[in-house]
């Protein structure tokens, strides 16, 4: 369920909201199981094709917790910068609320962990790559999370910077 932002005008467009999720790199998971206690972890991820792409070890507390409820919340904070003389945060984020699932198919697991590969070492030859993808594979667990809805929100400043640049 999307909740509707109270301050409208501080909404990042759908847009911007892509290339915060493609640009940063790290951002925390929400989980909850089924006894409804949460259970939150920061993630390395690569966003594609609408979808985010996260691995962990094939077993643990996200896997058990994904099996007893799969829905999930990711949030990417793009920009945290404190302005003291102000009392207030120069702040973006983005927010991601959908079903996550353990992709099983060995084809999808192999490309999700490549381009995950890439977006952290977009520079090594590709036989590195797949080695270092072969070495750990037996142990190896992708996660997708699909959304259900984005959001994304900045401050008043970074807001009205933004819609002057729209403007001009």
């Amino acid at each position: 369920m999307e909740i509707e932002m109270r301050r409208k005008k501080q909404a990042l467009p759908k847009a911007e909201c892509d290339a915060v999720l493609s640009r940063c790199t790290s951002g925390v998971l929400a989980l909850a199981g089924a006894d409804g206690k949460p259970y939150a972890v920061p993630l390395s991820y690569v966003y594609a094709n609408g979808k985010l792409y996260f691995h962990c070890a094939a077993s643990g507390r996200k896997l058990e917790m994904l099996r007893q409820n799969p829905q999930a919340s990711f949030c990417v904070v793009d920009s945290d910068e404190v302005v003291p003389e102000q009392f207030t945060t120069r702040y973006r984020s983005v927010i991601v609320s959908g079903s996550l699932r353990e992709l099983t198919e060995e084809g999808e697991k192999r490309v999700s962990i490549e381009r995950l590969a890439r977006k952290y070492s977009p520079d090594l030859p590709q036989k590195s790559v797949d080695d270092e993808i072969d070495a750990f594979w037996s142990g190896l667990c992708m996660l997708e999370l699909t959304p259900d809805w984005v959001t994304g929100k900045e401050s008043r400043d970074l807001a009205r910077e933004r819609q002057a640049k729209e403007e001009a």
